[in-house]
């Protein structure tokens, strides 16, 4: 049980400077009295503004700091949790959230969001909502239990039975199966995977053993073949190498003819040159007496004799010449031999290139064939290491369909818990069971207040109204002041399922302008006897306008406003 001592504030609302506190422990009933804008509703905002960092009624919360002195703003509420005392202090301008617990004041460094889930998750153990259904019924801005949201109906009744514990596995689930999920995805990879991995190095396994002795042989006879012709064209670049060796030794011989063709060449210019020469002369005597330049006559014996010097050097020159012809005949014979022995020599030395080229072809071959062999060779000889990496495969494939067949196994039971923690699942049935018990004290109540009607919430929380002169109503149907009895009614079965659960149960009852609206006479009278003598370890507090309720409550906490601010007096 929340027991709550006293709240004191400063600078909130129309509060000035100095404190004002309320002891929330000292009188089973209390009415707050004050005219309108006096204050006497602060007491309100400052408690769900202490214990949730908003105000009750629709006030944002630079608003809530006091208009005049503009800053210090500061709310404190104190109170106990079995035998531990807890303070909450929450201020604006400057911004203040510190928790204390027997005086000592908690880390700070959380966010203050992360600050609050946990003051209402661990220490109160309700939210706002559920909080203002079993303390506070408010005239203004209170939402009745009746007008809120289905999703907020359940959440109130949910804080109250101690059953959201349930939400929160469900949302653990449900990330849970999340993660399995992904982790099915990632299994199922990993032996899609597997499998093919098997399947492959048992192939390769069946080609070792199936082809490759085969596979080696069939290679080796490649490698013969090749080795074959290395040998050939060996034996033929020999050949053409000793025929070479021939032909340079034959052109050794028949070497020097082109220059001797050119000094015969030259020779023979000049010997017919020469002969030129002497046919003119010979010419020359023999059709002249005379010199035809200075007229002279010429002598015959020397014209004879020139005539027969020119003739005998003539005959000379001319059997030159032909032997001259036969020598550079022959040369030039040994020239077109030695041409061709280039020829063919230029043929051999690239005949040798080739088969040169054909052997390192060869070679190459042989060394591929080789290493392919000796690849082969050893595959053969590691069969063991492969049928172990093929074990090794298939054993993290077993692992990982166990592992596999596990996590959907897993899935399955977080489904059927996912399923059980909905909605519809066990919270339905616990509700189910306290549903009679909700009814029974709500008409209980409305009998109290002499309203006469059967009013039945169902799982939903949708409300059936039976009454012989109330036919097809619901609670939108009914007056303002019925709706108040109905909506107290529902108060006074929160709190006493409250009670009855104890996690939730506060001694704090707080009731803004009840009397001054909805409630006639009668409804108030029946209503102060309930509060009397039917609520249970309460500390009531009524807010109203109505003076002539002063002697019907043990305490008379009084507001006013004095030069624009509230005090209490």
């Amino acid at each position: 049980m929340i027991l709550f001592e006293k709240i004191r504030w400063k600078n909130f609302l129309s509060t000035g400077n100095q404190y004002t506190e309320i002891c929330f422990t000292e009188n089973p009933t209390n009415i707050i009295i004050g005219a309108n804008g006096a204050g006497k509703s602060t007491v309100l905002d400052a408690l769900t503004f202490s214990l949730f960092g908003k105000a009750f009624r629709k006030i944002n919360k630079p608003q809530l700091v006091n208009s005049v002195n503009e800053k210090d703003c500061r709310v404190e509420v104190e109170f106990s949790i079995a035998q531990t005392s807890w303070k909450i202090v929450r201020g604006i301008k400057p911004n203040v959230f510190e928790i204390y617990r027997n005086g000592d004041m908690l880390d700070q460094s959380a966010a203050a969001l992360d600050q609050q889930k946990w003051l209402e998750q661990n220490v109160l153990k309700m939210n706002y909502k559920s909080f203002t259904q079993i303390v506070i019924l408010g005239s203004s801005s209170f939402v009745p239990f009746m007008q809120l949201s289905a999703a907020n109906r359940r959440e109130v009744i949910e804080d109250l039975l101690d059953i959201k514990i349930f939400t929160s596995m469900n949302i653990v689930i449900k990330e849970k199966i999340r993660q399995i999920r992904e982790e099915i995805k990632t299994l199922t990879l990993k032996k899609e995977s597997l499998s093919d991995k098997v399947e492959m190095q048992t192939k390769f396994i069946d080609d070792i053993e199936s082809q490759g002795k085969e596979s080696i042989a069939t290679k080796q006879e490649k490698v013969e073949e090749q080795l074959k012709l290395v040998d050939l064209y060996h034996k033929e670049v020999t050949l053409a190498e000793e025929k070479v060796q021939k032909h340079l030794k034959e052109q050794e011989k028949v070497s020097g003819a082109t220059e001797k063709l050119r000094k015969f060449s030259g020779l023979k210019g000049k010997i017919t040159q020469k002969a030129a020469t002497l046919t003119k002369e010979h010419k020359f005597f023999t059709e002249n007496t005379v010199c035809p330049t200075c007229t002279q006559s010429i002598e015959e014996e020397f014209r004879i004799n020139k005539i027969n010097d020119a003739q005998k050097i003539a005959k000379e020159l001319q059997s030159g010449l032909t032997e001259l012809d036969e020598a550079i005949n022959e040369e030039q014979e040994r020239e077109r031999h030695f041409l061709a022995l280039s020829k063919e020599i230029s043929k051999l030395q690239n005949g040798i290139s080739q088969d040169n080229v054909r052997i390192s072809g060869c070679q190459r071959q042989v060394r591929d064939l080789e290493s392919e062999v000796q690849k082969l060779t050893e595959q053969l000889a590691n069969r063991n290491t492969e049928h172990e990496k093929l074990e090794t495969f298939k054993d993290n494939l077993k692992t990982t369909f166990d592992t596999l067949a596990s996590k959907k196994d897993e899935i399955d039971y977080l489904d059927f818990s996912y399923s059980l923690l909905k909605d519809g699942g066990v919270k339905t049935k616990i509700i189910k069971k306290y549903l009679p018990l909700i009814n029974q004290q709500v008409n209980r109540y409305l009998q109290m207040m002499d309203f006469y009607i059967n009013f039945t919430l169902d799982e939903e929380f949708n409300e059936t109204v039976q009454s012989p002169i109330h036919e097809d109503f619901s609670y939108a149907s009914f007056s303002e002041g019925e709706k108040m009895r109905i909506d107290l009614a529902l108060l006074f079965t929160w709190r006493e399922v409250a009670r009855m659960k104890n996690s939730v149960s506060t001694n704090l009852l707080i009731m803004d302008e009840v009397f001054d609206s909805s409630l006639d006479g009668f409804g108030t009278d029946e209503f102060l006897k309930i509060v009397r003598f039917v609520i249970k370890d309460a500390n009531i507090f009524i807010i109203s306008h109505k003076e002539s309720l002063y002697d019907k409550f043990e305490s008379v906490i009084k507001f006013e406003k004095v030069k624009g601010f509230s005090r209490m007096i």
